[in-house]
Order: C-alpha cells, then structure tokens, then sequence
C-alpha cells in the first residue's frame, strides 16, 4: 500500500485527545441548549425556537403575533424595528427602511437598484467607493449598508427568540431565496456576523418548506419516489420546486425518509409587493382625478401620502381576495382631504394582468430543469402569502391540469418550521430523527485555466480549458479535487459560473458578474525545487460547497510521489503499541489504518454524482481530473508537446488499477512465494514488495473575489461596532422609559391612594399633606425636567418617594394581613391543646410520649396564648397612625414555633411501635417460652450462602432502624412465628427509652 507523508496532520487522535473533545462538546452543551431559525421574507420574518421542552415552536414577538414586519426605521436619537418600525412607515417613510434585501449583494449598476429606487424614490442611495455597492443616506452622518440593516433585523429577531425561550441562543439557521448567487449568499453572511449569530446552516426557503412538509408526514413516505411541486409566492418573488421523498439506506441510521430537489424554477420580481404597488398606483390616480380641478399637487410627490397609499393597498389586495369589490377609504390622505374609492377584482385582475401571465412560467422552467413532464407530478402544494389570490389559483390550476391544488400545509410557517427542524438536527444539544436532505446547485460553477501546449513540433499555443465543479441540479453539500498535471511553476486558474443560458436576458443583467474568482498560486516552482527525486502527481486544488451553498477553495496541495524500501525492522515497540491501541478504539484494522493513512487525500476526492446534469464530455474530463490525475509516472510535469485529451483518458485505468497492482503483482525484482502457499515470516520481510510514499506541501493561493468583494475585516469589525452602540443605545432608551414609566405611576397610585378610607385611618392630615406636596413637586418636575433627566436621576426621585411614603404603606399592609395571621394562629392553638389534652389522656400501657415532651408543648402554647393577649391589648392602646407593635412576621415565627413541637410528637407517633397486649392467663399458649432456643422451634432456618449453620441469626431491626436500611437488603430468617413474637417483645422492652431519649 501506498503511504503518505503529510505534515503537521496526525494520522489518528490518541484516546485521551477524543476524551477531550468529547468533554469540551459537552460543556458547550450548557452554554447553547436552545436553537433559532429565521425565516427572512421580503415583507415580514418568522422566528422560531427548539429548546429542552420547547419542540419546534414559533416565537410570538412583542405584539403577541406570530409574524414580525421586516422594518427599520432609523433616526439620529432613536431606532424601532418590526411592529414598532412599520407604524413610523408613514409618519417618517424617508427613514423606514423595507424590502431592502432586494438590494445585497448587488452593484450600484443593477438593474435591481434601479427598481428599488423607482419603487420607493425617499429613500436616498449613494455608491460606497470600494465595492461599488449603495448604501441608505439616512442624514449626512447617518447612512447604512443593506448588510447592516438585515444586521439589525437578525439581532432583533435574537432577542425576539431569547425572551421567548429565557435563555441565550446563539445557533442560527437563516432561510434565503433559492435563487441567490454566490455574493447574494455571502451577504446574509456577513449580516449574521454583525448580529452575533453564529450560522448552523443558510437553507433555502423551498428545501426548508420540502423538509417541513416530509417531517410531518413521515409515515407516508417509502421505497416508492413520489414527486411533489411547492408552488410558492410570496411578496417579493416567486419559486416553483419539484421534490421527491423516498425512503433510501443510509450507512448510520438504516432506511430513512429523503427529499432531493429536483427541479427549480423562478422569478424575482413577481409577487405580492408588484400588485399592491400596481393597486397603489391606481388609488393615486383616483385620488388625482378626485382633486383635479382644485390645482393641486400631485399625491405622488409626497411620501406620506404614498406609503398611506401602500398601506391602504395591502389591505385592499387581501380584501378583494375574499370579495368581489371592496371600498378604499383613507382619512386625510393629503392637505387634510379624505380618500374614498370603490375597487373591483375585476379592476384589480386588469390591473396585474401581465403578471398573471407570468404565473406559469416557473413551473415551466421546474419542469426542464428536473427533465419531467407534469404526469409525473402527484401534487402541487400552495405555499406564500400571494398564492391566496384567485386568480393566482385559476391560472396555475390551469397551467399544471390538475384537479385541485394542495392547501394542506401552512403557507406562512412551513418554511419557519422547516428550518428549525435543520437546526436542531445540526445542533449538538438535540437528537431528532434523520430526514435526509439532498438540496441542488441551481448554478453551475466551473473552473477555466490556460496551458501551452505544442500541437505542432516546435509550434507552442495557448489552449483554455473549462471543468465543470458543481454541475447545475448536482446535489449539495460536496467536495471536489481537480487536479493540474502539467504545471511545474507558479500559475493562475479562474472560477466562474456555467452555462447560465437558462435564464433570461434580463435576469442575467439581475444576475451580476458571472466571474466569481481568479486563484494565484505561489510555491509550486519551490515545491518541484524541494522534491526532485520525487514523481510529481499534480497539483491538487480542494473545493467545497458546504451546506449554505457558498463555495470555497479549502486548500491547493502539491502532491509527490516515490518507492521506498520498507524496513518493518525500524518500527519501534511504542510505534506497534500505539498502533494496536487506535485500532482497538477505532474499530478497524492494521489495514484500514494503512488505507486510512495513505489515502487521506483521496477521502475527499468526489466523482460527479449520478444527479449531474453536465454534458458527457465534461463529466469524463471532470472525473478524470478528480480521481485520476496521473498521467504518465516516468515523465516529470513540465508542459510537452502532445496534448492533455489523450493521456488523461488513460488515467482512470492507471489510478483504479494501481491498489490492486501494488497488492497483488509481485515485486518489480521477480521474488514471489508459490501461489496459495504462505511464505515464513522470515521470507515475508525479505520479500515485501517496495511501498510508495507520497509527499504533500502546501501551496501558497492568493483570491481576488470578482463578483462582489467581501467587507474588509476592519469594516466588518466597524459595522460590528456599530450595531453594538446601537443596541446599547437602545438598552439604556428602554431602561430609562422603564424609569420614567415607574416614577409616573407611582406617583399617580399614591395620590389616588391618599384618598382612600385605609389610608387616610393609619395617616394623619399632616402626614398626607406632606405626601401629596412631594408627589405634586415631583409630578412637575417630570413633567417640566423630566424629558432630559437621567435615568439615575429618575431611579433617586423614585426612591425618594418610597421612602417618604414607606411609613403608610407598611402599616396598611400590616393591618390588611393581621386578620388572616391570627386566625390561623388561634386555629392552630386550639388544635394544639386539643392534641394536647388527648395525649394526656392515654392509658400509661399506650402511652408513647414523655413527661418532659408533653411539658415543653404545653409551656409553647401558654407562651403563645400569653404573647398573643399581650401584644393585642398593647396594640389597642396605640393610635393607628403609630407604627404596629402587631407584627405579620411575628405572628408567623410563633406559628412556625409552636407548629414544629407539634409535628415532632404527629412523627414519634407516626413511627413508633405499639407495645404487645399481655396475654389472657387462662388462654393456650402456642409460643414456646422465653428461654428457647430457635433450632428447638419448628423447621430448620437455611442460613444465607457463605454463612455457616453455626452462625447465630441475626436479630430484625424494628421500624425505625429498618427504614435506614439499603432498598436490597434482604430480610433474615429468625425460626418460627413464637420465636418472632418474644424476641419483638424483648427488643421493644429493651430499647424504647433509648429511642426516646433520640428523639
């Protein structure tokens, strides 16, 4: 076998490493016991939780609704978000801030921007220098990216959860658009960043609702793949998916329920904000035509005007969804002039005819992109707020010809549900059952890179050469490893997007660049320099698209390759050892630990998967590159004459064979033993066929991001700041409006309490004219200063006034609880002398308490009785404005006093054993006297095993002493039923005083 040196990565973990990792993941348990999802919509967002008790619940905001607005309004002193935000919407619409991730991941030049800006033209957009995307110009010194807007909108969201859950919580899963590219997805990245949240997982919005969907409805997936459509529209856009659930065999779990994406289709501007500003824009011009002989102005010059106009439309549009007409009306729409209009559906249908057009083009697109036709689809499911319009619902029932459209799953929650199932199955603090999840590329990635190569003797060209990495619809999570043959010396590669001919000419301006990175590499030359007696295998480039579809280049490698004699000699007894250990604790083999050791590169190579739709030649040249790049292994790599077709073609053979060859072939000298003859262990280390040895050096890479360039680690760290001082800010407004709030209702209760008939008992006039002038005093100055006061100065003017009042309220207080205090105190005194008395009258045979206990609760209860007349006769002598001798806590210690005497006689009484009757003289007697032996008595006892016959039975415990023993003891045997009675008899003579004497 082939063994690989590779530095500074140790082949196996030793046991008490795994011990600590194991610890420290149960540690970090503690810290993190409740997950979040958030499902961003363009309108609104929905937040859901996993905690211990708590399975999979949406979060209710402050509001108490289920869903929040995905709203920011932003002033110089002062933010609100949500609820709070879509209110200030019309008041202040240039610094509400809506639908603003239509705008990440884009450049000044988008045609996206552009529509931003004519959709809502109050808002300010300026270009930021380095990454040419825009920014909110709140005021001149105010201004905010898209990023630290959705910043603000996640951390909110954060909080919403943890005061739901009261805990902390940090892991995320984020929903977002099935459709978003690769800076698109990196945005939403750095947006969670800024928020504190650490990312599990950025899961499309279609799979998260695919995945809610297959979990609740388990049971009814097996063997047989049934192909389902989720048609969703929401307020922004629009995504058609196909999805097939079966059950498949997984490695750890057995047959599991799966869902694979296959099929997707889009449109990024359809939904349900384009037909409420096409409704808007028809309620202004009503209005206009209203007013249009007063000379007035035009309503769509103002922003006020227009986002009543917005508002007024959302609700028109959900109206017309249940009715045939419905009446507009806004009061004081502009200039103090109400707004009334009758709107029909039919008005309504007109006005978004074009866009109903465009409601089956997506399932089209689904359709070719999964390469399935509509017979083979079982079911198509509603899912997103817009789809509750009819005529939605009449043009896809028409486009899919089916017989009805599914509404059996929760349009608005299914996708947060979804997510937060994704959440605590990568959580580490929750165990749920498996559901395979199998999500697609829905742009394919390629990496192109040029080579010089001689296609004539002494004629040199240049030929570019494209590899597709992650092929459109392939599934994802994935690693991939393309290998460069013919490069000895530093070099540049590219990766970019594929084949995008599947969307429109405008969606490709949408798209933005379709250049994603250019790779520089740096130490290839040095590493050919550092091995030159080594057979080099290429230069190894390691790709991952993880499971939030953002791809990176892990590592590039230069791999070398040698034979080396193996001398089993040289291997120490610890080497052995430790060899012998990590195979007993990993559970393999000596040679699985060789596999593991010499193919820790390959582990991560991955061929395309049967879901690839990439074309035939380039899935060869893809796997070729991938699995076996060796070309030919007594040439060294620098570029030669032929070209790269015909070797590479023969590389799978020399990979998939060269296992096998090392194995089984023998040694290159020809000294093999007889055939299905084992040679002695002797000619076995003589004959060992020389092992190859692979040498891995790092290579240095150099990224220059293309598409859109990430923030700088200092900007980041800026923003991060940013939105901190924010939420401080926010922290300290709300804890002194807590202040403010606390101090006004104080004063506002005590004036009204100052007239009450309790209060004006235990106070003089004197007393509550003092009062109500420092509250008056008080009541001013809030009123006058209060609006610039501090919240420490409101929190001292507070307890300035309990103070003053702290005299009346505690004897209010003490007077409203004394009738209840001494009525249970005379309760229990009369039933502790009726105890009392009752134990007194016990015959002295039955009698199981002492002199001395019954004298001690006797001497509580005259304390008590004396206590009580005394302090009442002495607080009737005080006026009610002097402060109580009649204490609530008092009448409690007593209680608590005279009540534990009482339960300590109610437990001696519970657990002790009443003394035997003496027995009738002229009566049989069965027992046999004191004085007997128990082997005289009845049939022989069998002592316990490992005990002697001689052994003498050990005598049973009474009750007391029983109750202390171990659950498992196992009683013993003490002869017959006489023998028992007498020695009860004597135990309980014996030891009763002592007992006694320890209670």
């Amino acid at each position: 076998m082939a063994a690989t040196v590779r530095r500074q990565r140790p082949r196996r973990l030793p046991c008490w490493a795994l011990v600590a990792v194991l610890l420290a993941d149960l540690l970090a348990l503690s810290d993190t016991l409740a997950v979040m999802s958030v499902d961003l919509g363009s309108e609104s967002m929905k937040v859901a939780i996993v905690k211990p008790g708590v399975p999979m619940e949406i979060v209710l905001n402050k509001e108490s609704r289920r869903k929040t607005p995905v709203t920011v309004t932003l002033k110089e002193n002062e933010r609100f978000l949500g609820d709070s935000a879509a209110g200030m919407a019309i008041k202040n619409p240039k610094a509400t801030l809506r639908y603003f991730q239509h705008l990440l991941g884009k450049q000044a030049d988008n045609p996206h921007v552009a529509l931003y800006r004519d959709r809502f033209p109050e808002h300010e957009l300026n270009i930021d220098p380095q990454r040419q995307t825009v920014r909110f110009q709140i005021s001149p010194e105010l201004q905010f990216s898209p990023e630290e807007v959705l910043g603000m909108v996640l951390n909110y969201s954060r909080s919403l959860a943890e005061d739901f859950a009261e805990q902390p919580i940090k892991d995320a899963v984020i929903t977002v658009p099935a459709f978003f590219n690769q800076a698109e997805r990196r945005a939403v990245l750095q947006a969670a960043r800024m928020a504190g949240l650490k990312v599990l997982q950025l899961i499309n919005d279609n799979t998260a609702t695919a995945l809610s969907y297959g979990v609740f409805r388990r049971k009814d997936i097996n063997s047989t793949a049934q192909n389902v459509m989720f048609y969703d529209m929401g307020s922004g856009s629009t995504v058609c998916t196909i999805v097939t659930y079966q059950t498949v065999k997984t490695k750890e779990a057995g047959m599991q329920p799966q869902l694979q994406i296959r099929g997707v289709g889009f449109d990024r501007t359809l939904g349900g904000l384009e037909m409420e500003l096409r409704l808007r824009e028809h309620l202004a011009r009503l209005f206009n035509e209203q007013r249009k002989g007063q000379k007035a102005k035009d309503v769509r010059e103002n922003p006020r005007a227009m986002a009543k106009l917005l508002r007024e439309a959302n609700r028109l549009k959900t109206v017309l969804s249940a009715n045939a007409d419905h009446m507009a009306q806004i009061e004081g729409l502009m200039d103090d002039v109400d707004f009334k209009a009758k709107v029909t559906r039919v008005e309504f249908e007109e006005l978004c005819a074009d866009l109903f057009e465009r409601v089956p083009g997506p399932v089209q697109q689904a359709l070719q992109s999964a390469e399935m036709s509509l017979d083979e689809i079982e079911q198509v499911i509603l899912v997103g707020g817009a789809t509750r319009v009819p005529k939605v619902q009449e043009v896809l029932l028409k486009a899919v010809g089916k017989e009805e459209l599914g509404k059996n799953i929760n349009a608005d929650e299914a996708a947060a549900m979804g997510a937060v199932y994704q959440a605590a199955a990568l959580s580490k603090a929750f165990k749920v059952k498996p559901f395979v999840v199998r999500d697609a590329v829905i742009y394919p990635i390629l990496v192109e890179f040029t080579r010089e190569v001689e296609e004539e003797p002494g004629v040199r060209s240049l030929k570019h050469n494209k590899r597709v990495l992650f092929s459109r619809m392939g599934p994802y999570p994935q690693r991939k490893v393309i290998t460069f043959n013919r490069y000895s010396h530093d070099f540049n590669f590219h990766i970019n997007y594929g084949d995008l001919g599947f969307l429109g000419p405008e969606d490709l301006r949408v798209f933005g660049s379709q250049n994603l990175t250019t790779v520089k590499l740096k130490g290839v030359g040095e590493s050919f320099k550092k091995y030159p007696d080594y057979e080099s295998k290429g230069i190894k480039a390691h790709f991952n698209l993880d499971e939030s579809g953002v791809l990176s280049l892990d590592r590039v490698e230069s791999v070398f390759e040698t034979l080396v004699e193996d001398n089993p000699e040289e291997e120490s007894t610890l080497t052995k050892l430790g060899n012998t250990i990590s195979s007993l604790f990993g559970g393999g083999t000596s040679s699985d630990a060789k596999e593991n050791g010499t193919d820790a590169v390959q582990e991560e190579e991955e061929s395309p998967t049967e879901g690839s739709k990439e074309e035939p030649g380039e899935q060869t040249e893809l796997k070729e590159e991938t699995e076996a790049p060796a070309e030919d292994t007594s040439q060294p790599p620098p570029p030669e004459p032929k070209g790269a077709a015909a070797p590479e073609g023969e590389k799978p053979d020399d990979k998939g064979s060269s296992d096998k060859s090392e194995a089984q072939k023998p040694e290159e000298k020809g000294q093999s033993g007889p055939e299905g003859v084992p040679p002695a262990p002797e000619e076995e280390k003589k004959q060992k066929p020389a092992r190859k040895q692979k040498m891995v050096e790092e290579i240095g890479v150099e990224l220059a991001v293309l598409d859109l360039p990430d923030l700088p680690e200092d900007e980041l760290a800026r923003s991060v700041q940013k939105l901190e001082d924010l939420t401080l800010r926010d922290l300290a407004k709300q804890e002194r409006e807590k202040a403010a709030n606390s101090l006004e209702a104080f004063i506002f209760e005590t004036q009204d309490k100052l007239y009450q008939p309790e209060y004006q008992e235990v106070s003089t006039e004197e007393q509550r004219e003092e009062i109500s002038g420092k509250l008056s005093a008080a009541s001013a100055w809030l009123e006058d200063e209060g609006f610039g006061a501090t919240t420490v100065m409101l929190k001292e003017k507070l307890t300035e006034l309990r103070k003053l009042c702290q005299g009346l309220f505690f004897r209010v207080e003490e007077r409203r609880k004394w009738p209840e205090r001494l009525s249970a105190l005379d309760n229990l005194l009369n039933h502790s002398s009726i105890f009392l008395k009752g134990a007194r009258l016990l015959p002295e045979m039955d009698q199981i308490f002492t002199e001395v206990e019954m004298t001690t609760l006797e001497k509580v209860i005259n304390d008590t009785w004396a206590w009580k007349n005394a302090t009442l006769a002495e607080q009737a002598k005080l006026p009610a404005t002097e402060k109580p001798v009649l204490l609530s806590k008092d009448i409690e210690a007593k209680m608590m006093a005279l009540d534990r005497e009482v339960q300590y006689l109610l437990n001696k009484a519970k657990f002790t054993k009443p003394r035997p009757r003496p027995k009738d003289k002229n009566g049989t007697r069965t027992e046999p006297p004191l004085n007997a032996s128990a082997g005289d008595q009845g049939e022989k006892v069998i002592p316990p095993a490992g005990q002697t016959e001689e052994a003498k039975p050990i005598l049973e415990p009474d009750k007391e002493e029983t109750a202390a023993e171990p659950a498992d003891s196992e009683p013993l045997e003490l002869g017959g039923p006489g023998a028992e009675s007498e020695q009860k008899e004597q135990t309980a003579g014996q030891k009763r005083p002592l007992k006694n004497d320890e209670l």
